[in-house]
């Protein structure tokens, strides 16, 4: 009788041991997985890529021009042109600007939805980190930021180290914050104050995301310089 009681034990032992084993193969598989369109956009040919990098250069250029000299404004970002101003301008010319475990982002646009991915690697663990929100006004003079989901490959991350993560940088740039709730997700609520330069305030009215693409918006208020007695 009790050998028999050693032979179930060891084998509940084997089998737990297999089945943690299981589900450690398929929790590494899983962080190895990277999203379908991440994939397709580290495909993308340099010369292409190029080509989009200009075209994202040149529409800030113009918006940033625009949102001086015209009473209204608006300007509409491809989730293409950004990904090649991140292929391209980003690596050449702010090459400092991730945390150096982080390289490679990139992004996609849906209706309502904003997913950023990466690669991540530190010491032997590589990943393919990705965070998915949405972005919107929510009020005068605020952008409301929602975080729908944050991913290891397949796997959720907790929501706690995002968002302490979004406190601090806030905190480090002197970013008013606030969070709320939304459909059971976290928002962070940032004050957008009006963008004060020379004798203009320029206030941003509009901001979607949509298919492939965001679209701003706003106005430019202009002011008369003061009178000198």
């Amino acid at each position: 009788m009790f050998r028999r009681f050693l032979v179930i034990l060891f084998v509940v032992f084997l089998l737990g041991l297999l089945v943690a084993g299981l589900l450690l193969v398929w929790a590494y598989h899983s962080s190895q997985q990277a999203p379908e369109f991440y994939r397709q956009a580290l495909k993308i040919e340099p010369v292409q890529a190029a080509q989009r990098s200009d075209r994202m250069l040149q529409r800030t250029t113009a918006l940033a021009s625009d949102a001086k000299e015209k009473p209204k404004w608006q300007a509409i970002f491809t989730a293409d042109e950004i990904n090649g101003w991140l292929a391209v301008d980003l690596v050449k010319n702010h090459p400092h600007a991730l945390p150096p475990d982080f390289h490679d982002p990139r992004v996609s646009i849906i209706p309502g939805e904003l997913t950023i991915a990466c690669q991540m690697q530190q010491g032997g663990f590589k990943s393919v980190l990705s965070l998915t929100i949405d972005a919107y006004l929510s009020g005068p003079g605020e952008i409301a930021v929602e975080i729908k989901k944050a991913r290891a490959g397949r796997l959720p991350l907790p929501l706690k180290d995002v968002l302490d993560q979004i406190s601090t940088a806030a905190r480090r740039a002197a970013i008013p914050i606030r969070w709320e709730q939304k459909d059971g997700n976290p928002v962070a609520v940032i004050g957008l104050s009006a963008l004060e330069e020379r004798n203009r305030t320029i206030h941003v009215e509009q901001l979607t995301l949509g298919q492939g693409e965001i679209y701003i918006a706003g106005t430019t208020e202009r002011r008369e310089p003061p009178v000198s007695p």
